[in-house]
């Protein structure tokens, strides 16, 4: 197999759907991505994990939603990793690439180095909001940190949320390919019972932590077999192969599901991207009174504004900014 074979699946996320099962699921490749979200920050270690972690998860996600515009992931919790914030931007058109970004804020002197890094965020709520877009109702679920690993919320999510059985397997870490310089690699495989198989949960509870809904809280019968024996299939993957790119995502899915029928649509590129602006920045700082952007001036008489995400730095007149300076010469007419 060639290297560019081997690399043609990086930054996608390919769909597939297990005939037998009535499962539907997503394969993430993301290098690009993941190096350019990690190289706008010198994140220490156990942050870095957790912001790959999450990137994978957005991917993954954003993918299987009849999306308009954006969905968002936040993790917050009272621990040293305060906050992990990603974006996912659904294709402007047909054949066009996917957008993610990602960024954390943590408490450098709290850190427990070489520390499991989940447990850095301490007690809190995993978040997926969907945002459609002008004229549409954000969507906002919740659920408690919980289950020792973000893919661990991410599926008491759905169960909780959307009562649907989903099931993640995560793989990401720095390694280098034969002729390229070192780099963050990662991928991942996402299974889930598709909408329509889906059993509704009891009411009184799950039996996950906290009374928190699990999958097998949800399925019976016929679809609790058929999911049991998918998540067994899945058990035996390897991180080389979620990783890749020796094993290309559609060879992935023979070794791992030949007998359930594996059916693949089409996949779905996905690139780093911020929709900052100074437009933006400045819409933001619009709010502002004269006095409070006094207090924002440097001492070159200068505002300046960096976005959190892709580290671009803007510097702007303050005489231009504010809510005075929105109103214009014509304010008052």
């Amino acid at each position: 197999m060639s290297l560019g074979s081997q690399i043609a699946w990086d930054d996608t996320v390919l769909p597939f759907q297990l005939d037998r099962s009535a499962i539907r699921g997503r394969i993430v490749r993301l290098d690009g991505v993941l190096e350019n979200v990690l190289a706008q920050h010198r994140y220490p270690p156990e942050i870095e994990a957790l912001v790959a972690e999450a990137a994978l998860l957005t991917a993954l996600i954003g993918q299987t939603i009849k999306l308009r515009w954006k969905l968002s992931l936040q993790v917050r919790g009272d621990g040293p990793a305060r906050l992990i914030a990603t974006d996912y931007y659904a294709p402007a058109e047909d054949g066009a690439p996917a957008w993610v970004r990602a960024y954390a804020s943590f408490d450098a002197d709290r850190l427990e180095p070489r520390a499991d890094p989940f447990g850095q965020i301490g007690k809190g709520y995993f978040a997926i909001l969907i945002d459609q877009g002008r004229d549409m109702v954000p969507y906002q679920g919740i659920t408690p940190i919980s289950g020792g690993s973000l893919s661990a919320c991410a599926e008491t999510y759905f169960a909780q949320s959307e009562q649907l059985p989903t099931r993640f397997a995560l793989s990401f870490g720095r390694k280098q390919l034969p002729g390229r310089t070192e780099g963050w690699r990662g991928g991942g495989v996402m299974l889930q019972l598709m909408p329509e198989a889906s059993t509704p949960a009891a009411s009184e509870g799950g039996s996950g932590h906290d009374g928190l809904m699990q999958a097998d809280d949800i399925l019976e019968g016929d679809e609790a077999e058929d999911w049991t024996r998918a998540n067994t299939l899945l058990d035996t993957v390897e991180d080389p192969e979620l990783i890749g790119p020796q094993v290309q995502p559609t060879e992935l899915l023979v070794r791992l599901f030949h007998e359930e029928r594996p059916r693949v649509f089409e996949p779905q590129p996905v690139q780093f991207g911020c929709t900052c602006s100074e437009d933006r920045v400045r819409q933001s700082l619009s709010i502002y009174s004269a006095k409070d952007l006094a207090h924002m001036t440097t001492d070159d008489g200068i505002v300046t504004a960096d976005c959190q995400f892709c580290g671009a730095h803007y510097e702007m007149d303050p005489a231009t900014l504010g809510f005075d300076a929105e109103k214009g010469p014509d304010a008052g007419r």
